[in-house]
């Protein structure tokens, strides 16, 4: 038989933590798809600002040298598409028509009215569609996001800041970022490895380049957060070597299509329709807030270290099918209660959603770069006294 083991025997046994890497990215708002985003958007909060009431579903398409308008709006607002188009991309820094892409590319215009079909179920109250949404918070930061994809949107934004400020004057519109970090048993330790790519002019070395955004923008990032530099090896900047050419002439732009961008970096699941270009009514968008809103609040009133919110909804039908709260395992009070915080915290019916987190307005511009969430401003991010 085995000799039983006792304390002396396992003096020195070592517990190995339980190690794991995650990546998050995100681009600036030069972003080909970001820019397709920001047009979108813009056109809701010009619709909302003169119409509450105003549906749309703007779809925006960006290539070489041209741009397009799609999908559906329902508004007695008076729009006026292509001054929003070229002004937003002018603001976006797309300004020199050698780059393939301006204000001054060629404009298509294929908006349409809203379907009566889908219109008579949202002037009802109910859902602009059928769909599953999912909100999520954390304490790995201030924000309450998980730390990969909070640090990946500062990395964008500070690029797009440096451009704008002239810090960096060499840099072009557009570029990403993307950052590892190492867990041990859930808990993030260390920033493994960070990738930076960044749009620049021809008379820039790629090695200034690479020490400006070393310097200049990845430093500056970790230190806010409390994280060391990655060793020299473990920080890519251009990993062609060059680049030149920013925007839709190289890559072409689609509003809808950064969904995981948008949300938590993949860290935490996300549903099944992107945000931009789409009035409160469409539960894409409104649904995915409220979850983030609860869950949040879940988060920073202690009741749990991690929550995942759940909804699905139908069109037509003004309340969610399903609603759901995951804790994995870090909830302080029981399931009952978390459903009871929830339910007093805000009513997930559609028209509850709009008129308490005050979605009728023209707030939208706002979120179409460096993600919907964390942003302390906006009404979904706000912690509710209750």
């Amino acid at each position: 038989m085995p000799k039983p083991i006792t304390d002396e025997d396992t003096t020195d046994i070592v517990i190995s933590k339980r190690v794991r890497l995650f990546t998050s990215e995100s681009v600036c708002a030069g972003h080909p798809d970001k820019i397709c985003d920001a047009i979108s958007d813009a056109i809701v909060d010009a619709a909302l600002a003169q119409d509450p009431h105003a549906r749309t579903g703007i779809e925006t398409v960006a290539g070489a040298n041209q741009i397009s308008l799609y999908g559906e709006i329902k508004t007695t607002a008076k729009i006026d598409y292509e001054r929003i188009v070229r002004e937003t991309v002018k603001r976006l820094g797309y300004t020199e028509p050698a780059w393939g892409f301006s204000q001054e590319s060629i404009f298509s215009n294929d908006v349409h009215q809203q379907s009566p079909e889908i219109a008579l179920g949202v002037d009802q109250d109910g859902a602009g569609d059928q769909g599953m949404m999912f909100g999520y918070a954390c304490k790995e930061t201030p924000e309450l996001l998980p730390l990969p994809i909070a640090l990946a949107h500062a990395l964008a934004r500070r690029i797009d800041e440096a451009r704008e400020n002239g810090t960096l004057q060499w840099l072009r519109p557009d570029g990403k970022a993307q950052v590892t970090v190492r867990y041990e048993d859930d808990k993030p330790v260390a920033v493994e490895k960070v990738v930076a790519a960044v749009a620049h002019s021809e008379d820039t070395p790629a090695a200034k380049v690479r020490e400006d955004v070393i310097n200049e923008i990845i430093k500056p990032v970790l230190d806010k957060y409390g994280f060391d530099l990655p060793g020299d090896e473990d920080i890519t900047v251009n990993g062609t070597g060059l680049w030149h050419i920013p925007g839709p002439e190289s890559d072409a732009g689609l509003t809808g299509r950064k969904i995981v961008v948008d949300t938590y970096g993949g860290y935490a699941r996300v549903g099944g329709g992107a945000f931009s270009g789409k009035d409160p009514s469409k539960v894409d968008r409104s649904g995915a807030y409220a979850a983030r809103y609860i869950a949040k609040n879940i988060v920073a009133a202690g009741l749990a270290e991690r929550c995942e919110v759940g909804l699905a909804y139908v069109i037509g039908q003004p309340l969610p099918l399903m609603q759901t709260i995951e804790t994995f395992g870090t909830a302080t009070v029981s399931e009952d209660e978390l459903h009871a915080f929830k339910d007093k915290l805000i009513d997930t019916s559609v028209k509850g959603i709009i008129e308490k987190l005050d979605l009728a307005r023209p707030i939208y511009s706002q979120t179409s770069a460096y993600g919907h969430f964390g942003k302390e401003d906006l009404p979904w991010e706000k912690i509710a006294s209750l």
